[in-house]
């Protein structure tokens, strides 16, 4: 059974030079973070979540609500609506792409528990190159339903509003090239010495999530050249395994994934053991130390706060 979950709440804390009647914004005030959570197991990665939120509701200013659920725990995302009366809520999707999971399951979840989605037309993201509505197959549930078939009229009560997912948020390169730098400093390398794989779980429904994955390996290459860039993937080609063989020292493994799951705990390291692997593995990015700043300052954008 998933545990009770525990909404967090700002006591006071605003980001330095921020007044107090800054604070008072007249946005949503109430956040909702929504991960995809382990089926087979749910209570860990809800717990890994209410911890994010946590640290997340601690870079808010005095007043923020910040709840957090995953879609895989019975129940939990509808309770999570439910929490915070009728105040405007700000959803956010820790999920590295947008596809069938944001734009057509959270969507009708969020609509069936009788909430007003704003602009739940949101279209897809550009840097997956859909340029325009949710249409791959990815985004395709199983009874083949589209972000425009899944969701009814708007319904009557509490509005909501859903951000872009954290792995197309613009942080994320500033996020990696920090957690890069950190590791070079700390090893004594420079980067032109240092292999570098970017592992994604790619799909073999859509090309969007590869496509975000090596936009994001373009990007550090062009701010941090390393000796040689890789981009390998657990449920597409190339395959980690496959790409990783014959990688020379010193070489890191930079996991672009939104959390710590079975396949960074287990598919990963498999993966890489199978291709003797010389490097590390370092941390997913969504446990990056400066992920719930990220967040943080997604949220106060999105809520209109001047502070953002």
């Amino acid at each position: 059974m998933t545990a009770p979950r525990q909404t967090v709440q700002t006591g006071g804390l605003r980001p330095a030079g921020q007044s107090a009647a800054a604070s008072q914004q007249t946005g949503p005030r109430r956040a909702l973070i929504v991960a995809h959570g382990q089926p087979s197991d749910p209570d860990p990665a809800e717990a890994a979540l209410a911890r994010l939120a946590a640290e997340v509701a601690a870079r808010l200013p005095a007043g923020w609500q910040v709840d957090s659920a995953t879609l895989a725990a019975p129940a939990a995302l509808e309770a999570a609506l439910t929490r915070g009366g009728g105040a405007p809520l700000l959803i956010y999707p820790m999920f590295i792409a947008d596809g069938w999971f944001t734009q057509v399951n959270l969507p009708a979840r969020i609509r069936a528990a009788g909430i007003e989605l704003a602009g739940w037309e949101r279209k897809g993201s550009g840097a997956a190159g859909s340029g325009g509505s949710c249409r791959e197959p990815d985004c395709r549930g199983p009874a083949g339903e589209t972000a425009e078939t899944a969701d009814a009229p708007p319904a009557a009560g509490p509005r909501a509003r859903i951000l872009p997912p954290f792995g197309l948020d613009d942080g994320i390169l500033p996020l990696a090239l920090q957690m890069l730098r950190a590791e070079l400093a700390r090893d004594g390398l420079r980067a032109s010495d240092v292999r570098l794989i970017v592992a994604a779980h790619g799909s073999f429904k859509s090309p969007a999530p590869a496509l975000v994955a090596r936009r994001l390996g373009r990007a550090i290459m062009a701010e941090l050249p390393f000796a040689e860039l890789r981009t390998a993937f657990i449920d597409q080609t190339p395959r980690i395994a496959d790409l990783a063989a014959g990688l020379a020292a010193p070489a890191y493994c930079l996991p672009f994934f939104a959390a710590a799951g079975g396949h960074v705990g287990q598919d990963l390291p498999a993966a890489l053991a199978q291709a003797a692997f010389p490097g590390r593995i370092l941390a997913p990015l969504g446990l990056a130390d400066r992920a719930p700043d990220l967040i943080a300052a997604a949220l106060l954008a999105g809520s209109g706060d001047s502070a953002a």
